[in-house]
Order: C-alpha cells, then sequence, then structure tokens
C-alpha cells in the first residue's frame, strides 16, 4: 500500500514474518520498547527488553508474527495469538522511533484485526502503560477501549480491548493477567 505522509508518498508492506526476519524483530523490539521503557522511568519491569533472538524465533511457531516495512526497510513488528473464546492478545508491537508516524502502526493494527476477523475473534486485547498518552490516544482511535488497570508490573498498565464481535459471551480472564 502507498500512503501519503507529511506530503511524501511512502510504500507500507506488512507480510508474516519468517525465521531470517528474527534479527530484524529483535531490533525494531528492542529500540522501541527501550524508549517506552525510558518514557515510563521503568527499564527493569519491561519484559521485551529481556527478550532474545531465539525467543523471537520461537514466537515464529507459537504464535502469529508480522513485520512491517517501509520502502522497503523493516520498521515495525506486531504478534498475537488466539486464546480460548476466541480472544486475541496482541504483544511486542513496535515501530522504529524514526518510522514513526508515517502509518506503520496503523498498518501492523489493520493486519491485526483483517487476520482475526478470518479467524473467527470475538475480540482483541493488549496491555500498554496508561500514562503513555499518545499511545492511549492511538488505540482509542482503532476503537479499542479501556477495560481495567493493574499495577502488578509496577506502573499502572491498563488492558484495552476490541470487541470484533458483540455478545455477552466473550471471556477475558484467560488474558487480563498476561
Amino acid at each position: 500500500m502507498i500512503r501519503k505522509e507529511r506530503g511524501v508518498h511512502v510504500k507500507i508492506l506488512v507480510r508474516r514474518a519468517i525465521q531470517s526476519d528474527t534479527r530484524d524483530i529483535y531490533d525494531i523490539t528492542q529500540e522501541a520498547f527501550t524508549k517506552y521503557a525510558e518514557d515510563l522511568g521503568n527499564n527493569k519491569k519491561i519484559a521485551a527488553l529481556n527478550e532474545t533472538i531465539e525467543s523471537i524465533e520461537q514466537d515464529l511457531y507459537k504464535k502469529h508474527v508480522f513485520i512491517g516495512f517501509l520502502d522497503g526497510v523493516p520498521i515495525g513488528s506486531i504478534r498475537f495469538e488466539i486464546f480460548p473464546g476466541n480472544v486475541v492478545y496482541i504483544s511486542r508491537f513496535g515501530v522504529k522511533l524514526d518510522g514513526q508516524r508515517c502509518g506503520m502502526g496503523h498498518a501492523l493494527m489493520e493486519t491485526v484485526e483483517t487476520e482475526c476477523i478470518k479467524m473467527g475473534a470475538y475480540s482483541i486485547t493488549l496491555h500498554t502503560a496508561s500514562k503513555m498518552t499518545s499511545l492511549m490516544r492511538f488505540y482509542y482511535g482503532l476503537g479499542y477501549f479501556v477495560h481495567s488497570t493493574s499495577t502488578a508490573r509496577g506502573y499502572i498498565r491498563a488492558f484495552l480491548c476490541k470487541e470484533l464481535v458483540q455478545t455477552d459471551q466473550i471471556e477475558l480472564g484467560a488474558v487480563m493477567q498476561l
């Protein structure tokens, strides 16, 4: 897809990640989550910063992993898995700092939502720091809402949800504690 951002046409491509992408995914995750931790003032509690190339390779088999390219350069990645009750949980969503505000975040989230609809998911969930106002605005703009908060990780963490199907059958308990 080609988007016009800041008066410049950029080509965004999102595809399923393969093993040869693991180093790029590692670099994206480290850069994005280092900034996230700095903004929180809390480097020790961010699990993504303890990730290894090997754990990313394992995720390629356990989760749905996508990587995003801006004009051919890898700058974003996202992972998700589906839990019992058709509830999806997003993890390790990040975009390199110099690639932010170009549409990559939206493209990655749109890809996840499209895949989730195909899979018959009822809702998509994720956690983020509630004090990160730019992230909260981003998720609100995509139709997510705050379901609950927790301080179990040493900061106020919002559990966000987007309902894909209107039903009272959605059970979020399995993913809320992740």
